[in-house]
């Protein structure tokens, strides 16, 4: 099956959450996420740091070849985990200094401005991001399964729709990539959700995991 073109899937992604997000009001801000820890405002925060750091990526040429993929990127994830953690506590203190109508528009306004940068760059270009080069392609992927997993983690607890197929369907091909194994019978919503850690294994799932560690990020 060919691949969904990464820079349309994240067009598609990013336009899902910012339609969930854009009906957001100031009783959602405090509701529990998929993000331990996290309520809404504390995630649309880290999301919104995302999209930024997608903005800044799409116009920083690496100047070298690449050294990752979109399934290589994801291989160093939770390497530091006291640098996670103070990442987690400062995503809260810094939600909270925004009001939440102010923070909503201003992820809506970023994500919107990441997907017409990558949209409009070639696929091939080799851009930096937190010390990696990689093409333009695979970075749209990164974001494309950032924002799905995100999007599932923000309506864990909302009345509001999950993340779209195409979407769910680049997560799975990233994780059973990294777990080296494809999952057959899993449904992709399931190799994603166990995957990274949103959600146990049952024990048939867990037979299908013998000799692998999950998550393989988060």
């Amino acid at each position: 099956m060919a691949r969904f073109p990464m820079t349309a899937l994240l067009a598609e992604s990013y336009d899902a959450l910012a339609g969930v997000v854009s009906g957001l009001r100031e009783d959602d801000a405090w509701a529990p996420t998929g993000c331990t820890g996290w309520s809404v405002r504390d995630l649309l925060w880290h999301l919104n740091a995302d999209a930024v750091r997608g903005l800044v990526a799409a116009h920083t040429p690496a100047e070298r070849d690449a050294d990752c993929d979109a399934v290589a990127y994801w291989r160093s994830w939770g390497s530091d985990p006291d640098a996670d953690e103070q990442n987690r506590r400062l995503t809260r203190v810094e939600a909270g200094l925004h009001g939440f109508a102010a923070l909503r528009e201003r992820y809506l306004e970023a994500a919107a401005a990441t997907t017409r940068a990558l949209a409009a760059a070639p696929a091939d270009a080799v851009v930096a991001t937190q010390g990696h080069a990689l093409r333009v392609d695979d970075l749209a992927s990164t974001w494309a399964v950032e924002a799905t997993l995100h999007h599932a983690d923000l309506v864990a607890h909302l009345d509001a729709p999950g993340p779209p197929a195409a979407g769910l369907a680049e997560a799975r091909r990233v994780v059973t990539a990294l777990l080296g194994r494809p999952l057959d019978g899993w449904t992709s919503e399931r190799v994603v959700l166990v995957g990274t850690g949103r959600a146990e294994p049952t024990p048939t799932e867990r037979s299908g995991l013998d000799g692998v560690e999950v998550p393989v990020f988060s």
